[in-house]
């Protein structure tokens, strides 16, 4: 199809733990797919790596972005508004909404991840994250948990 169009009520959403994904859709011939993330505080994912890449844009909040470098403390960015977050395939990081306020951005992935996600997700918010069914979907579609330091 040449012309597409997703309404917010129209897109599929998943709860994947405390973060809520709308699947938005992707580039025909390409291989990026948008979605938009909505972080409560407090939330976040673990320190992980992957072979998708990935291009965070910040629409409200403020996200704290940590890159984890071999043998050093991580680097940290805490992107506000307007801010984009490009992050390789297979580099170390992970996300946290250390405010007090939700934090709602965009985000360019692979089909890789949303076939992580639709593996993951469920339809309602999760009041205990099944970690043993999480652990199994990345290795199933090789994402790395990394160790946390101490």
């Amino acid at each position: 199809m040449n012309f597409n169009v997703t309404t917010p009520e129209a897109a599929q959403t998943l709860w994947v733990v405390a973060d809520r994904i709308r699947l938005l859709g992707g580039i025909a011939g390409s291989s990026l797919e948008l979605i938009e993330v909505e972080v409560p505080p407090g939330s976040g994912t673990p320190p992980h790596s992957h072979a998708s890449p990935e291009l965070f844009y910040v629409l409200e909040g403020t996200l704290t972005v940590r890159h984890f470098v071999a043998g050093g403390p991580p680097e940290m960015t805490v992107a506000g508004p307007g801010t984009s977050v490009r992050i390789g395939p297979r580099a170390p990081h992970n996300y946290s909404n250390d405010s007090g306020r939700p934090v709602r951005m965009l985000v360019l992935v692979e089909p890789s991840m949303i076939a992580f996600f639709r593996d993951i997700g469920t339809v309602e918010p999760q009041a205990q994250p099944d970690f043993a069914r999480i652990g199994a979907a990345m290795q199933r579609h090789g994402i790395e948990a990394l160790p946390v330091a101490a």
